[in-house]
């Protein structure tokens, strides 16, 4: 296959072929959750396939005192939002429990600041015994997404589903390792950047998360 094939246009047409792969399972009263920003689009449509709730999913990195670029865990933003630390990283470091619990805070003040401005006053979809589909434009580490599913269980999800255009294979096999199911359309061996699978890979801007998740709450309510 050419380096430069792109099986996706858009992420709008992204979401639209993982939805129609998501439609062949049948998954019961689904929730999605799209991992902003590239990930709505995607997870617009995938919602509205199935006629499924769309929430965001915001992940925050909880650095270590100094390096706030060494990660020590992750905050991830829910109707219950849940702390998932990375113990050998906190022991090796010698990080102290007040300065994880002021961490904490400073990220969830950021995850509720970005809640308000993407959702408004809307309540966090709750998960608790539902099948929860996590969505995003693709996988390059996989780290946000691993965490997330961590999270979404300790949330007592019935069933975590991973859902991406794209994702390199090794990156695959560790997902699956972890999610009850993963829906993945594209993992080329020479996999170099999400984008590359893309013919338009613009940056999803606020406004546009904002007026999907509108769009999608409005049809919801019809």
């Amino acid at each position: 296959m050419s380096p430069s094939y792109t099986p996706f246009s858009d992420r709008r047409d992204a979401g639209r072929q993982l939805a129609a792969a998501l439609q062949e399972h049948p998954f019961a009263d689904p929730v999605v959750l799209a991992l902003p920003r590239g990930g709505v689009p995607v997870g617009y449509e995938v919602a509205h396939t199935l006629h499924a709730p769309l929430d965001v999913l915001l992940v925050r990195k909880l650095g270590a005192p100094g390096y706030e670029e060494f990660g020590i865990g992750a905050l991830v933003d829910g109707a219950d939002p849940h702390v998932v630390l990375n113990e050998d990283a906190i022991e090796m470091l010698h990080v102290p429990p007040t300065y994880i619990e002021q961490e904490c805070d400073r990220q969830l003040a950021e995850v509720e600041r970005r809640r308000k401005l993407y959702c408004g006053n809307t309540q966090a979809v709750a998960v608790d015994g539902r099948t929860v589909i996590i969505v995003d434009d693709g996988v390059a580490t996989g780290g946000t997404v691993l965490v997330a599913i961590k999270a979404i269980r300790d949330a007592s999800a019935e069933r975590v589903v991973v859902a991406v255009p794209v994702a390199p294979p090794d990156i695959l096999v560790k997902l699956i390792r972890e999610a009850d199911e993963v829906v993945c359309l594209f993992s080329p061996a020479n996999f170099s950047a999400v984008g590359a699978h893309y013919t338009d890979f613009e940056q999803t801007s606020d406004a546009e998360v904002i007026e999907l998740l509108a769009a999608q709450r409005a049809e919801r309510a019809q």
